[in-house]
């Protein structure tokens, strides 16, 4: 299909991108790579009167190590994640789950921060963003820098918490330090959305397991969390994964059916994390 007509305006830096986001209001959206705005505008279900072209701006490209974090601009591809030295010595789970994502075009050109920015309960990457206790940072058009946990980032079906004058600049991601990891997914097909999805982090203290498909948005499996800090096995805590998650059913599985394999995958992760 074909989008409804827009006005196309490329910046350069992120000042200039507020600036257009402050001049044009909510009838704007940011395009980064384009992998989560242009279907949604090809099927009608996002018609903004102005497309803010952000692609250009390099200072949001980049990894850097932060110290006791991994620092990711937002608009660093998939495959420079994928494949960067820092993201797999020190948070390994993130390019583990971005090997997931599409395709080798799709990875090449669709951007962390878009994915994260769109909200899918369905993406891959918010579920390990969840499971790794990850921060995310917007900008906003005093220039101040605000700080928002995973946890209170994704705040429905496609909805996030960033303000509509706000850009997403930064994900901060605490250096896991050894801890055991894994990334399992079930599709119906190769580079397929899951159908469910399972992130997970466990050992040296350290419990946590994020979801893919599971809810209305990404979510994190708490009561397997918990289960684990408790002492739980990795079979009884497993059992949990279904507990306090709200699956759809579509057609491609029931709500009975997505709750088995949240179960199933969230057993063969936390095996994997274990060694």
């Amino acid at each position: 299909m074909i989008p409804a007509a827009f006005d196309y305006v490329r910046v350069d830096s992120a000042d200039e991108a507020l600036a257009a986001l402050a001049e044009h209001g909510d009838d704007a959206k940011l395009l980064a790579g384009g992998h989560s705005l242009l279907p949604l505008m090809k099927l009608r279900l996002a018609a903004p009167a102005v497309v803010i072209d952000i692609g250009r701006v390099d200072e949001l490209k980049g990894v850097t190590d932060g110290g006791d974090h991994v620092a990711i601009g937002a608009l660093t591809r998939h495959r420079d994640v994928e494949i960067n030295d820092l993201v797999n010595a020190e948070v390994p789970l993130l390019a583990a789950a971005t090997r997931h994502v599409g395709d080798a075009q799709v990875r090449h050109r669709g951007t962390i921060g878009g994915s994260i920015a769109h909200g899918d309960p369905a993406s891959d990457i918010p579920s390990a963003l969840l499971a790794m206790n990850a921060t995310m940072v917007a900008r906003g058009q005093d220039g101040a820098q605000r700080e928002i946990s995973a946890d209170d980032f994704f705040s429905g079906f496609l909805e996030t918490a960033l303000n509509a004058d706000e850009l997403l600049t930064e994900i901060r991601i605490p250096k896991l330090g050894g801890v055991g990891f894994s990334f399992q997914k079930f599709t119906r097909r190769a580079q397929d959305w899951a159908i469910v999805g399972v992130s997970a982090v466990h050992g040296n203290g350290t419990a946590g397991v994020g979801l893919v498909n599971m809810d209305s948005k990404p979510v994190r499996a708490a009561a397997v969390e918990a289960a684990l800090r408790e002492g739980a096995g990795a079979a009884d805590a497993a059992a949990l994964a279904a507990e306090g998650v709200h699956p759809s059913s579509d057609l491609n599985a029931s709500v009975e059916y997505r709750q088995h394999l949240a179960r199933v995958l969230t057993k063969r992760a936390l095996d994997e994390a274990a060694g």
